[in-house]
């Protein structure tokens, strides 16, 4: 049976918390909601997509620790309903996340889809994986050039998606320069039909000014 993400999320001081600031009935719906830990093929495409998602990792003392974590599109691997993967670039050497995995399995991934003003939540364990090579070349992006030395191994437990409150609407570069194309082939396809316009009715055609190209960012 799937399980719901308040199962997880929810301890005993959360609930009397709850019922402190009268919020029991607010959560009620979500406690008994169909709980979702399947990897859902619309699930994995959106994983696909991103670039993006904040790590959070406790040591066995539970001192928390948040890491960002960032790859091509597709750096996300799903293996099964179950289970997704992703590789373990070097950093910067500090090993805080790997640390806190070696005594304390327990992660959530926390992925802030700015330009659509959404969030997703996963909960899991994971699993610091060093000897599988076969794992190893499945999460590696074909962009990467370096030997890759780890990977981690996520099982889904539960995850959730929220509202869009307080949530910034941002673009990023690629969004912007690609909405910028669109923009100017539309402002060309425009200028071809009054010139058109024009020439069959006689008149000067338009006179257009330098367009500027879209600007070329380095990777």
């Amino acid at each position: 049976m799937a399980k719901n993400f308040t199962e997880i999320a929810y301890s005993d001081a959360v609930l009397a918390m709850q019922r402190k600031h009268n919020a029991v009935e607010v959560n009620a719906e979500l406690q008994h909601s169909v709980g979702r830990n399947d990897i859902t093929p619309a699930l994995a495409t959106y994983l696909g997509s991103r670039v993006s998602f904040y790590m959070a990792t406790a040591s066995k003392a539970g001192q928390p620790y948040i890491q960002h974590r960032g790859g091509p599109p597709g750096f996300i691997k799903i293996l099964d309903p179950q289970t997704l993967a992703f590789a373990d670039f070097e950093g910067n050497k500090q090993y805080i996340s790997l640390g806190n995995l070696s005594e304390n399995p327990r992660i959530q991934l926390f992925f802030m889809d700015y330009s659509q003003r959404r969030r997703l939540k996963i909960w899991g364990t994971a699993e610091i994986v060093e000897n599988d090579p076969a794992l190893l070349a499945a999460v590696t992006p074909e962009t990467w050039r370096q030997p890759l030395r780890r990977a981690i191994r996520i099982t889904v437990e539960a995850w959730d998606v929220n509202c869009p409150a307080y949530i910034p609407q941002l673009f990023s570069v690629d969004d912007v320069e690609a909405a910028h194309a669109g923009m100017l082939q539309h402002i060309e396809a425009l200028e071809a039909e009054i010139d058109r316009l024009k020439a069959a009715a006689g008149t000067a055609p338009t006179t257009k000014p330098a367009t500027a190209k879209p600007r070329t960012r380095k990777k």
